[in-house]
């Protein structure tokens, strides 16, 4: 079982990376679209880790 949150960067069959983040319990939480490279991959973890403490909640669960 993790004990903190963690980025998790893999490789998927055809080649192409992706992330995911998991949380304290090790349940997956985000998974992030397909990178072409390794180092866009980490990129948008570095953009994650910049922009979500800075990120609005937006509502739209409920019926216009």
């Amino acid at each position: 079982m993790a004990t903190h949150p963690k980025f998790e960067i893999k490789k998927a069959k055809n080649g192409d990376f992706y992330f995911t983040l998991s949380a304290k319990n090790g349940q997956v939480i985000a998974s992030s679209e397909m990178y072409s490279s390794k180092a866009a991959a980490q990129n948008g973890i570095a953009s994650i880790k910049e922009n979500a403490p800075k990120a609005e909640i937006e509502d739209n669960s409920e019926a216009a």
